[in-house]
């Protein structure tokens, strides 16, 4: 059996019919698929962003409590209680214009890595957990260059300098990138860029791969029998093919995701909050700044492993309900919209 040479097209043949698959037709659905993936992605970062942005604030502030003085707060209901005071609630959401782009880019990132398995396996090979995980971390990894600059800004916005403190206004984005290009040119912009990569790339693959065994875990114990007699497969299913999961159990799976995203690498996090909340004018120059391995070590010296993980209890009490709403509202979409 021949094609016509210039046919874009594979023939297979099933009895006595032959059937053209248009190669073409194949890679523009692909590509439909990871813009539906990118756009749901978006979204549901952005809703996600807006739930925990004030355990966001209030975990920032407990990390960049200075090595060498008094802790400034006794935990996070303290953080919360302090904050409410001097700023009212929208003082918790100081800083929030610039994440939300990010949590746009970050969360579009990461579930686009669901639609690499067209590049990966062909369209109809189920992409197995450990190639999910790995194209998760990827996609982190990536993620992580286009997060570091934002993340910056807010943290600066989040922890205000005591220099900004004397104002009657806290400085705005604007001013903010203004003065980081004035004192350290772009390179200054990636401050903490190690500890970024360590969270975004250990953090997307447990995010994903904590769903994903959640999710089969439920079908595991949740699906008929007789679909489990037929060979259903949910470890090696991948998300986009399965029938979705009721709300309930996909906020749940989410809600793991979430918690074990934020959990594993803490410490890189904290780190990258210390580096990145250093006042601006105080920066030394490049032969004697900190680096991330000097802020690490200096914080286990001062306070042990307890220091690296100050403010870890809200935050992955945050990441909960969050990844839980982030997850919901994209498998939602993709239902809605398939």
């Amino acid at each position: 059996m021949e094609a016509a040479q210039g046919t874009a097209g594979k023939v297979a043949e099933h009895g006595s019919k032959m059937e053209i698959i248009d190669v073409g037709t194949a890679s523009s659905s692909q590509v439909a698929e990871a813009a539906k993936d990118i756009t749901f992605g978006s979204v549901a970062g952005i809703v996600g962003k807006f739930v925990e942005y004030p355990f966001d604030t209030v975990k920032v502030r407990l990390q960049s409590q200075p090595e060498h003085l008094p802790l400034r707060y006794r935990g996070p209901l303290d953080c919360f209680q302090q904050s409410f005071r001097q700023d009212g609630f929208l003082g918790l959401y100081r800083g929030i214009s610039a994440p939300l782009a990010g949590a746009a880019i970050e969360t579009s990132s990461m579930f686009l890595s669901n639609a690499l398995q067209a590049v990966i396996l062909p369209s109809k090979e189920p992409l197995p957990l450990s190639a999910l995980v790995v194209c998760g971390g990827a996609a982190g990894a990536f993620t992580s260059y286009l997060l570091t600059p934002i993340e910056l800004i807010k943290c600066k916005m989040q922890v205000p300098s005591q220099q900004s403190s004397t104002m009657k206004r806290a400085p705005g984005p604007l001013i903010l990138i203004t003065s980081v290009y004035r004192h350290e040119g772009l390179r200054g912009f990636w401050r903490g860029q190690l500890g970024t990569l360590i969270r975004e790339t250990g953090g997307s693959a447990a995010w994903f791969g904590s769903y994903e065994s959640v999710s089969a875990m439920f079908r595991r114990f949740v699906e008929s029998p007789s679909r489990s007699r037929k060979g259903f497969n949910d470890e090696n299913t991948p998300l986009a093919t399965r029938s979705p999961l009721p709300v309930y159990q996909q906020m749940l799976a989410g809600a793991v995701a979430g918690m074990s995203y934020n959990f594993l690498f803490y410490p890189a996090d904290t780190i990258k909050s210390v580096m990145q909340t250093e006042e601006i004018g105080l920066i030394a120059p490049i032969s004697q700044k900190k680096t991330f391995l000097s802020v690490g070590r200096a914080l286990w010296m001062q306070q042990g492993l307890k220091g690296l993980y100050r403010g870890c209890g809200i935050t992955v009490g945050r990441s909960a309900p969050s990844s839980a709403f982030i997850f919901t509202v994209f498998e939602g979409l993709k239902d809605a919209f398939s």
